[in-house]
């Protein structure tokens, strides 16, 4: 059975998938993000499942995506910023080297540009990127090997921190 690297955990806007790109580059792996394998199954961007089968059913894929990623891949794997709502995925990424890559609401407004492509940013976006941070932190702090602060910094300057906390 293979095992990720690492998984990457973390709110919209965090960096997982700029920093596990630069990530897998650095040790020579291949790169995973959840929501794009979501998206190939689907033939539809995540923001389209959410209009056309709702919420659940994209949680549904979601825990899916997860499982198969966590059983099937070895390198960088970055996991959509919900999927650990589902306690299911959190007991799956036991034993896992987590990584929690955490963000402010100010950093992550500025990366996330509140954008359209985040269905659940759709409406009065920055409230909600507040109550999702407020909601989500302790289960990412739960699940997480270590955690990582991402706040003023760079992708490069995170993912040297990374790559340091992974050699021990």
């Amino acid at each position: 059975m293979s095992r990720p690297l690492c998984v990457l955990v973390g709110a919209p806007g965090a960096g997982k998938s700029t920093v596990g790109q630069l990530l897998a580059q650095a040790y020579g792996v291949p790169f995973r993000d959840t929501d794009a394998d979501i998206e190939a199954a689907a033939g539809k961007p995540i923001s389209d499942i959410f209009i056309d089968e709702g919420e659940p059913h994209f949680r549904a894929l979601e825990s899916a995506a997860v499982a198969a990623a966590l059983a099937e891949h070895e390198g960088v794997l970055a996991l959509g910023g919900g999927a650990i709502l589902a306690e299911a995925n959190r007991d799956l990424l036991a034993g896992h080297t987590v990584v929690y890559l955490s963000v402010e609401l100010s950093d992550a407004v500025a990366r996330t540009g509140l954008s359209q492509g985040r269905p659940l940013l759709a409406l009065n976006p920055r409230a909600t990127l507040r109550f999702l941070l407020d909601q989500r932190r302790p289960l990412y702090e739960q699940v997480a090997t270590f955690t990582v602060a991402t706040d003023g910094r760079t992708p490069e300057e995170i993912t040297a921190e990374l790559v340091e906390l992974l050699k021990g």
